[in-house]
């Protein structure tokens, strides 16, 4: 039993791994490691800060897509998020489902 429960744990690590790192790829390929770190601020919140505050939120999801896609300011300072345009709305799920589950 112990031995399947290990199995299955290194399975679930060895699925879930290739996909985050898949997305951490596709946020500096995309140009947001520019202004954010995955656990310190550079120009904007850390990842990690994103994720603490919206992880209650049901609605987090929604909205932090809408807010990369279109840009905006004032929830974490003065200094203005860039539009993300040209990054493709499945390319910005995949990122924001992925910051969100950043601990």
């Amino acid at each position: 039993m112990k031995r399947n429960v290990a199995a299955c744990a290194v399975i679930a690590a060895l699925w879930v791994a290739p996909a985050a790192y898949g997305n951490e790829k596709l946020a500096l390929a995309s140009g947001c490691m520019t202004c954010h770190g995955i656990d310190k601020k550079v120009i904007g919140p850390s990842y990690k800060e994103v994720a603490a505050k919206y992880r209650t939120d049901k609605s987090a999801q929604a909205a932090l897509i809408k807010k990369v896609k279109a840009g905006g300011k004032g929830v974490w300072g003065e200094t203005p998020m860039p539009p993300n345009a040209h990054v493709k709305d499945d390319d910005i799920k995949s990122i924001v489902q992925w910051i969100l589950t950043l601990k």
